[in-house]
């Protein structure tokens, strides 16, 4: 009997557990739901727009969706449109992988102020992610915080720090161009709780930062002291960067990256809008960052907190509300229901740790397949008739490859890589010919 497993969730975790059920070597279809009407999640809306290399493996994951028992269900939220028992009812295993929607807060006075963002609601609105497009960010400041060091909080940095002509061959979206060449920001601070070995940016990103056109980059040479680190090739490669760093002099350039170590956001504040952001001191003890009576004022208009991503819980399955993961073992919830990616482990890791922990969890199903259930209805078709009967409109990956073939068609006529459709309704109705 074929296997039938429903991926819940078309992002980059999906589409690895996709080619890994495949490559079992047994009889398997694959059906993948994902609530927007575009596949491959955060690659499409997470990765920096001025990172095509890092796209390519979209070309992977289309081998993957080729496969002729591979089916795309885009538009289809599970919890809204197909509750879970129904969807169990059409598949003998379910992989939930829909990744971390939502992300962590500060819990400062303040951080709900206009003008204090999460760095989620940016990226997603400079990659044209639907969600995000009625976010209106006012780049008439001159100045930004930016809370955390990860990969996100330099992409954050760095889009805002780029000139129009160093973000033309990108696919960034286009609202967010128009807004980006009225941009008054000059001083951007980058802000670390803890010191440059604990520092989650790679060698990679903060190097970049560093050869940008128009903006200089300011690290304290007395953040770099005492730092040993070890056996740590990562850290090591970072120090080797910032202490470059550290002594290239400023040139001048009309921008300015400030690179802070060592110290916590205590409150934000402001009447109206932010206008400061008060900062706490640390020392390091056993690599933890411990509040000093020092204080600091950093007078910014804007911040945007990076401090990582938190998993949504779906109706219908068990959720770990201090994790923000849905609890497994070995990707394993329970026999017929699994788990991968960031709703899994957590949000760490990059696109290609997605890979093995895919692998994985597939490894998992592997083992149950003689104790699963095998589900009450086989047919597709019935539950494609069930979502028509809902008014829901699913979106095919044929669908997406025209969605997909039309946005580089737009992006050829602008000089980019692709111009985004932004807006699902747009999407929708371009499919149906209405536009």
């Amino acid at each position: 009997m074929t296997l039938r497993v429903a991926i819940i969730g078309a992002g980059p975790s999906g589409m690895y557990a996709a080619d890994a059920l495949f490559k079992l070597g047994i009889s398997v279809e694959v059906d993948a739901f994902d609530r927007l009407p575009t596949p491959y999640g955060l690659l499409r809306g997470g990765v920096a727009p001025d990172h095509q290399k890092m796209k390519s493996v979209a070309k992977y994951y289309d081998r993957v969706a080729s496969h002729p028992n591979f089916s795309f269900f885009g538009n289809v939220k599970i919890g809204r449109d197909l509750s879970v028992e129904e969807l169990r009812s059409y598949y003998d295993a379910c992989i939930f992988t829909c990744g971390a929607e939502t992300d962590k807060k500060l819990g400062i006075t303040g951080e709900d102020l206009p003008g204090s963002f999460a760095a989620t609601e940016f990226v997603g609105w400079y990659n044209g992610h639907p969600d995000f497009q009625n976010r209106v960010f006012d780049l008439s400041q001159e100045r930004v915080a930016i809370i955390g060091q990860g990969n996100v909080a330099i992409d954050v940095t760095r889009i805002l720090a780029k000139t129009p002509q160093e973000l033309a061959s990108s696919d960034i979206s286009a609202a967010a161009m128009d807004l980006l060449l009225k941009s008054k920001v000059k001083d951007i601070y980058l802000i670390g709780r803890r010191g440059p070995i604990q520092a989650a940016f790679t060698k990679m990103e903060i190097e970049e930062l560093g050869h940008l056109e128009d903006c200089d980059v300011v690290v304290q040479p007395k953040d770099l002291e005492n730092c040993d680190p070890g056996d740590n090739h990562k850290a090591q490669k970072n120090l080797e960067v910032l202490r470059a760093l550290s002594v290239k002099p400023r040139e001048g350039k009309s921008k300015c990256i400030h690179v802070y170590f060592y110290r916590s956001p205590l409150e934000i504040q402001g009447d109206a809008s932010v206008k400061n952001i008060v900062l706490g001191i640390n020392r390091l003890e056993n690599s933890n960052a411990v509040l000093t009576d020092e204080r600091e004022d950093l007078n910014v208009g804007l911040v945007f907190r990076s401090v990582g991503y938190y998993g949504v819980p779906i109706p219908g399955v068990i959720f770990d509300e201090k994790k923000g993961v849905i609890p497994n073992v070995i990707g394993r919830v329970e026999p017929g229901l699994y788990v991968s990616g960031w709703i899994k482990r957590g949000p760490s890791g990059v696109l290609g740790s997605n890979k093995p922990d895919s692998t994985e969890t597939v490894q998992s199903l592997l083992s149950d397949i003689p104790i699963l259930t095998h589900c009450k209805n086989r047919s597709t078709d019935s539950l494609i008739k069930l979502l028509k009967s809902r008014h829901v409109t699913v979106v095919t990956f044929s669908d997406w490859q025209r969605l997909d073939a039309e946005e580089q068609r737009r992006g050829q006529e602008a000089g980019k890589p692709r111009e985004k459709f932004t807006s699902i309704t747009d999407m929708l109705s371009f499919l149906h010919g209405e536009n």
